[in-house]
């Protein structure tokens, strides 16, 4: 089954903390056991899991890929001037895939769903979410 939403951003760059969505989807499911996939649909974004806890811990990952794929300086950057968000987001990928244990999502209590945004502000962001039900 496939579930899909989407979120705005605000900035250029930045992490969106969406677990609280995928957790209603796998929730309204009634899948006891599986995968869900969380899937970004973009080129210039991406899934990242990542600490809850401390919000310092989304501002370094940012401020770590603008460190290693600085703006500016890639031949992309000729067409439109965003050559290092697509870097960024392959890096990172567009997607992660969760384990669905006894009705609930297999992260541990510091994990969360990041959308992570390489080229925004945006309005939308799409992202769908395939569960698969074990057998």
């Amino acid at each position: 089954m496939n579930y899909q939403f989407t979120i705005e951003t605000f900035s250029r760059e930045e992490l969106q903390d969406i677990t609280h969505i995928v957790e209603t989807f796998v929730a309204n499911s009634s899948v006891q056991n599986g995968l869900i996939n969380v899937y970004a649909q973009g080129a210039t974004s991406g899934i990242m899991i990542q600490e809850n806890w401390d919000d310092s811990v989304q501002t370094d990952v940012v401020n770590l890929l603008k460190k290693l794929i600085p703006n500016g300086v890639w031949l992309h950057d000729q067409q439109d001037g965003n050559g290092d968000s697509h870097l960024k987001a392959g890096i990172v990928g567009p997607s992660e895939t969760i384990p669905i244990i006894n009705g609930k999502m297999g992260l541990s209590r510091w994990q969360n769903i990041f959308l992570c945004e390489f080229d925004g502000p945006r309005k939308k962001r799409p992202i769908v979410c395939t569960i698969i039900k074990d057998q």
